[in-house]
């Protein structure tokens, strides 16, 4: 038993916990998040926080409204994820992200105590 705690060290990305079994929800939450949110908030001037582009402000409220960590229980060596259940990186840049100028760091923490069985092996 123990907890997985995972932390992203950027201001527009985000960690979600979400279906994962379905590619439309990925893309549905993005539709979601620009229409809770639109770019052109920044393009109209709503809001000034544009240094890096209209997608630079937009991206850090996304981030804020998503969340930047999770917990999540670790149950016989395993997370504890639902059946349908899995852990998200959501990028909130245009050109951000793996490749795209924006490098993403993750810190891991996992906390816990090794069950009787793992003792013995």
């Amino acid at each position: 038993m123990g907890t997985f705690s995972v932390f992203i060290q950027h201001t527009s990305a985000s960690l979600s916990i979400n279906e994962n079994a379905d590619p439309t929800v990925r893309t549905d939450m993005e539709k979601a998040l620009n229409m809770l949110v639109p770019e052109s908030w920044a393009t109209d001037g709503l809001l000034d926080h544009v240094d890096e582009g209209p997608d630079d402000i937009t991206g850090h409220v996304k981030s804020t409204i998503v969340g930047a960590n999770l917990t999540i229980p670790v149950s016989n060596g395993r997370l504890a994820l639902g059946n349908w259940q899995g852990i998200y990186l959501c990028e909130h840049r245009n050109a951000g992200g793996f490749g795209g100028g924006h490098a993403r760091r993750l810190v891991i923490t996992v906390q816990g105590l090794l069950s009787s069985s793992a003792h013995k092996k």
